[in-house]
């Protein structure tokens, strides 16, 4: 059982761009003894407000832990400094299981936005598992002369600076899709950075801006309604949850981006505990239950090893880091 359950209407109300806090020092003999978590009480770290996709996936996964463990999870936010305050406590926390993370693509890039972290996220944390990818959706305004992404390309580079796109924040996977597009099409735009989508999508629909590369939740209502055009996803391959739109990435080689939400616990916690969370979030994930609460935030479960999240997470920050260098993003 997790405590602060979130209800339905906040579980819908959307994913807005998105750790484990500290908790007392506890032996980890149960560990050894295969015990663990009988008995404990379980922190989840989620490092922004509530209501938000981090959070939002974060309580589904938490109550769902909850519920096989027999135990109590207590999802705690712990926002500020784009997720960095929230990791920190995770970073931390004694290693013996009990705090756990939930974070997004922050962990891969505010290293190269921020001037220092007081936390290393290769070294101070281990991966466990991803829970979730969400693709984002190139939304254009209908103002704009173009019906799909090789005419908004050749429009862009005809009229360079004219565009602007929107975003959630400085950063933000919003963001760096732009400044991806920007690189690999070779064209100019004016990035409009705002605090969330919610408002950018208002200017969005009333012309004030020219497009956004938004969470697919945010914005998937507002195609289907008619009030702005989707262009493409910005993931390498088709969405379940929105099929109709063709892949940026068929007009745009190399262009792949997803928000993800993972979880981290403290290096050096022991194996046994990683591999047990680990596989008891992929077996809860493939609940039909869960997937479907899941499939309506249009989130695709993932579920893979520690290994991989390692591996994907070394890649994640090799292409942001280039690009955030390339371009100077920086966050003061």
């Amino acid at each position: 059982m997790v405590h602060n359950r979130i209800d339905r209407r906040v579980m819908l109300g959307g994913l807005g761009a998105s750790c484990l806090g500290a908790t007392l020092a506890a032996p980890v003999t149960s560990v050894a003894q295969g015990t663990w978590p009988q008995g404990r009480t379980l922190k989840l770290i989620v490092p922004f407000p509530p209501a938000g996709a981090t959070d939002v996936l974060g309580r589904l996964v938490a109550d769902k832990l909850g519920q096989t463990w027999g135990t109590n999870i207590v999802v705690e936010n712990r926002p500020g400094a784009g997720g960095n305050i929230g990791t920190d406590v995770v970073a931390k926390a004694e290693p013996n299981g009990d705090t756990i993370l939930i974070v997004s693509v922050g962990m891969a890039t505010n290293q190269y936005l921020y001037p220092k972290l007081n936390y290393d996220p290769a070294k101070d944390l281990s991966p466990i598992t991803m829970v979730a990818l969400v693709p984002n959706l190139l939304v254009v305004s209908k103002q704009v002369p173009a019906n799909n992404v090789a005419e908004l390309i050749a429009y862009a580079k005809a009229n360079p600076g004219k565009l602007t796109y929107g975003s959630s924040g400085v950063g933000t996977s919003v963001h760096l899709s732009g400044e991806l597009f920007q690189k690999l099409t070779g064209t100019k735009m004016v990035h409009v950075p705002y605090r969330g989508t919610a408002q950018a999508t208002q200017d969005l629909i009333g012309g004030r801006i020219d497009l956004i590369f938004d969470n697919i939740t945010q914005a998937l209502p507002h195609v289907r309604a008619g009030s702005i055009r989707g262009f493409g996803i910005t993931t390498a391959k088709r969405s379940p949850t929105a099929a109709e739109f063709a892949p940026i990435a068929e007009t745009v080689p190399g262009f792949d981006v997803s928000s993800w939400f993972a979880l981290f616990a403290p290096a050096k916690t022991p194996q046994a505990v990683i591999d047990k969370i680990y596989g008891d979030t992929k077996a809860g994930i493939a609940d039909p239950a869960l997937r479907a609460k899941m499939d309506a935030l249009a989130a695709e479960p993932v579920g893979n090893t520690p290994a991989e999240l390692g591996a994907f997470l070394q890649t994640e920050m090799k292409k942001w880091g280039d690009l955030i260098r390339e371009v100077g993003v920086k966050i003061e």
